[in-house]
């Protein structure tokens, strides 16, 4: 903690000054740390009231004098260069004799830029110096606490000694509020605009009267602009002074961003051995880029490389990248459990302003590497990534052309399997498409026929794909399978209304597919075997298909004379569909399979191309579905207001068809899907089931043979699916008490269902700023009102296209809940009920410490077991101040 500590007891020495340089604001002295008693004044004052009485006997003596004039001292070689102005509410009494002018309650002078407030101001015109006090009144004790500007310069003080001429002051008790930093300093000296000097500074973000703590400098030297020259540095909690000792401290000062040694986290793991992780540099490059390199190493070998960069140039586009390369190892060398595993990981996210350019946008966002690093990482625990098995990659270039209905985009997209290893790459992609037009449309006026609706869609897409896995990604090798093709697409549709109730839609589809190469089977007879060989060429097919649609709603409404619900209306819409697709096998060639020369096999000479080969079998089909929709209209409760209507059922669909022109099994599985919501859309629930007609032999194969005839039901159940989820809390049920602050909101996790993301960087915290507040935080108790909020998610799959079922039955739950006003327990986990286990686990404790924070996150067990502590101030300033301790995953490679 003490090397964590020196960067924010430097800052802090610093911010001790902010009362006489730029940039300060006052503070009032009702929160100042002299009021909260922790020094007193009488000894910084004994020296003030001393001169007022040795002033007030001159004054007696001389009181009869007649003299008119007064001598200006001999000695006196300063002179005033503008007027003062004076100002005093109750007296302002001159002494000619000692030419000394003494100002008494709401006290004001300005000279040039400097303006002095105070209770009392006694100014010796020999020397141009001032002295400003306050003004101690029994009943309200030490009032009107001198305050002193100078340009934007403003500070509060107890006392304060000023010189006109040379520009110097000698300061007692200063405190102000700066960034958020609070600051006193029993006393300060200014030598002229280039040189303070300070003792006993004490700072603090704490805005009790009575601070959690403060950082105590005895005496210090600052050169604004330049460096800090510092003594014997203490920190202080809870008026007691801990072992945290700084003996000096030298640092340059700078308005800008500075490089700077970034202090490493530590702790120990029991197969890596004692450890150092995120220690390295940050490069304050320029103010539109930076760099920090940081790296880790262990004990027993393993180490870890990091660069992350962020960059950003106003109003136009922002981003940031980072790379991680770790070497791991487990265990020692030559011992049987020893293994060594090597991985990476390069993310990028790059965003466009769109004000900058509202016709084309450049985006990316990047995440690709090893399969197994976020499972083998010791220093990177995304819980997203951790438990899903795939990785994405994209980044585009949108163009709109202006004046014409073309746009264009062109990526570089990448998926990665990482169970499989398997990765799929489009390097580049091209895409071209025409918003729809319609040819027909009349200059002036709507469209009032089909010939007016009829619209044509054009789009012409390009690709190179690569499939490759981890062994070959960026290798020569990756290239080899490297695939090319073109596919262009012309939609054309339109809609009229027939008998007035009926929407007619017909609709015609063309498809036209290039390659670059196609494959060639023969038959070799030595071998007596079919060799495949790829043929480099152009080569092409055309695919159409026509079809149409007749659809309408139906309405049937039901109303009610009594109760809340007025009245419940069910929508219907059924279509029947018709679609027709030739037979275009004629691209198929055939080879001999064996010494029999009539025995030929069929294949597609663009089996191996991206877009697929052409279809082999006449379509004929007739499409049925049917969709539900209930809403009820309910009264509101306010008479004035209208009637709510409320949603019953989102959906209730049905669907199949009939293909005419297959010889069997003409009958497609009936599918339904039915979806709601309830308590206004807090509940989801979702439905799904498959129903085949037809029945299967005792290799579970499907047969041209209804299930009704094969002595079963009218349908055979072949799928279903369950998926609920909902959300409650405690304000659902008492609207005045608030649910909790999320207690994984440090954790930078978008899915709250997998817990917070658990980052062992020693920046993984970006805390808001305390509450600004004069006085300490009032809670109330909370008694039985205790905030909570608890979501769950429940998923049922059931799977049966043969004899066997498969089922799959899942539960997965997160919550919150505030023990106390200041304290937080989160939790994350599931449970399965197939396999009886619990799933990933995590918990969360935070605990709220005013100026300090503590959070502990925990996942007590499975392959992604570890631990996390912090304890530390809030305040980003002092982001250094802290303790955190993390305990690395037990991974199993």
């Amino acid at each position: 903690m003490q090397t964590n500590l020196y960067k924010s007891l430097l800052i802090l020495i610093f911010i001790g000054f902010s009362p006489l340089m730029s940039n300060a604001t006052t503070l009032d002295s009702n929160n100042s740390f002299v009021n909260n008693k922790l020094f007193s004044k009488n000894t910084v004052f004994a020296l003030f009231q001393q001169e007022e009485g040795q002033e007030q006997k001159k004054e007696e003596n001389n009181e009869n004098s007649e003299q008119e004039t007064v001598e200006i001292p001999k000695d006196s070689t300063t002179i005033l260069t503008d007027i003062v102005d004076r100002y005093a509410e109750e007296s302002i009494i001159t002494n000619r004799r000692t030419n000394i002018t003494t100002l008494y309650n709401k006290a004001k002078i300005q000279y040039q830029d400097i303006t002095i407030e105070a209770g009392k101001i006694i100014i010796n015109n020999n020397t141009n110096e001032i002295t400003a006090t306050g003004i101690f009144i029994d009943s309200l004790g030490y009032t009107q606490a001198p305050i002193f500007k100078q340009g934007s310069e403003e500070s509060v003080q107890d006392s304060i000694i000023f010189n006109f001429d040379t520009k110097a002051a000698l300061i007692f008790n200063t405190s102000s509020d700066r960034d958020g930093i609070l600051t006193y300093s029993e006393r300060t000296k200014k030598v002229n605009d280039s040189t303070y000097y300070a003792k006993n500074l004490r700072a603090t973000t704490s805005k009790k009267k009575n601070p959690d703590y403060y950082i105590k400098v005895y005496n210090a030297k600052v050169i604004p602009g330049k460096k800090i020259i510092a003594g014997l540095t203490n920190l202080v909690i809870a008026d007691v002074p801990t072992p945290v000792f700084i003996p000096f401290a030298y640092i340059p000062l700078t308005q800008e961003r500075s490089s700077g040694i970034i202090i490493p986290t530590w702790g120990d793991s029991n197969q890596q051995g004692y450890f150092f992780q995120n220690g390295g540099y940050y490069f304050a490059i320029n103010d539109y880029l930076d760099l920090t390199l940081l790296g880790d190493i262990y004990t027993n070998g393993s180490w870890g490389f990091r660069a992350q960069s962020n960059y950003v140039v106003r109003y136009k586009f922002r981003g940031n990248f980072s790379f991680d390369y770790e070497n791991l190892k487990t265990s020692l060398k030559g011992l049987s459990d020893y293994t060594e595993a090597t991985n990476y990981n390069i993310r990028w996210s790059h965003s466009q302003d769109q004000k900058s350019s509202p016709n084309s946008r450049f985006s990316a966002s990047v995440n690709l590497g090893s399969s197994q690093y976020y499972r083998q990482s010791l220093n990177e625990l995304n819980n997203n990534n951790f438990l899903m098995n795939t990785l994405s990659s994209s980044i585009s270039y949108y163009r709109k052309f202006v004046g014409t209905p073309f746009n264009m985009t062109a990526s570089l997209t990448q998926n990665q399997n990482t169970n499989t290893e398997a990765i799929s790459l489009t390097l580049p992609a091209l895409q071209i498409n025409m918003d729809q037009i319609f040819p027909f449309e009349p200059k002036s006026g709507s469209k009032t026929n089909a010939l007016h609706k009829l619209g044509v869609t054009y789009s012409f897409r390009g690709e190179n794909r690569i499939n490759t896995t981890d062994e070959f990604f960026f290798k020569k090798e990756m290239w080899d399978d490297a695939k090319f093709g073109i596919q262009q697409d012309v939609n054309i549709k339109t809609n009229m209304k027939v008998l007035n109730y009926f929407t007619f839609s017909p609709r015609a589809s063309y498809k036209e597919v290039w390659y670059f190469d196609e494959i060639q089977k023969t038959y070799d007879p030595t071998l007596n075997e079919v060799t495949t060989d790829t043929i480099k060429g152009f080569t092409s097919f055309r695919e159409y298909s026509a079809g149409a649609s007749l659809s309408t709603k139906v309405y049937g409404t039901f109303r009610f004379k009594k109760g809340k619900i007025k009245a419940i209306r069910h929508t219907i819409t059924p279509t029947i569909s018709y679609t027709y697709r030739p037979d275009f096998s004629f691209y198929n060639e055939t080879v001999q399979t064996n010494n029999n020369p009539v025995i030929y096999d069929e294949y597609s000479p663009f089996q191996n191309g991206i877009f697929g080969s052409p279809s082999t079998s006449l379509s004929n089909s007739i499409g049925i579905s049917v969709n539900n929709n209930v809403e009820a209209k309910v009264a509101s409760k306010n008479p004035d207001e209208e009637d709510k209507k409320i949603t019953l059922l989102n959906n209730l669909s049905m669907s199949t068809s009939y293909n005419i022109a297959a010889d069997s099994l003409r009958w497609s599985p009936l599918s339904m899907n039915a979806g709601t919501n309830f308590f206004d859309n807090k509940v989801t629930l979702n439905m799904n089931a498959t129903f085949d007609p037809y029945a299967i032999n005792v290799d579970g194969r499907r047969i041209d043979k209804f299930n009704i005839d094969n002595g079963g039901s009218l349908f055979r159940l072949t799928g279903a699916g369950l998926n609920t989820s909902f959300s409650l809390s405690s304000d659902m049920f008492n609207p005045e008490n608030k649910s909790p602050k999320n207690s994984q909101e440090n954790f930078n996790d978008p899915d709250g269902l997998f817990g917070g993301n658990l980052n062992t960087s020693n920046q993984i915290f970006d805390e808001e700023e305390e509450e600004e507040e004069d006085n300490e935080k009032k809670v109330d108790l909370y008694n039985s009102k205790i905030p909570w909020r608890l979501s769950i998610n429940y998923s049922f799959n059931y799977s049966k296209p043969g004899r066997e079922a498969n089922t799959n039955n899942t539960l997965q739950f997160n919550g919150d809940i505030e023990l106390t006003p200041k304290w937080g327990v989160g939790f994350s986990s599931g449970y399965d009920f197939e396999n009886k286990g619990f799933s990933y686990t995590q918990l969360r404790f935070s605990r709220d410490l005013d100026s300090w924070k503590f959070n502990f996150n925990w996942v007590p067990f499975g392959t992604n077991r570890t631990y996390y502590f912090f304890i530390g101030v809030k305040s980003s300033v002092l982001s250094d101040l802290k303790y955190d301790k993390n305990q690395p995953p037990e991974r199993i490679f």
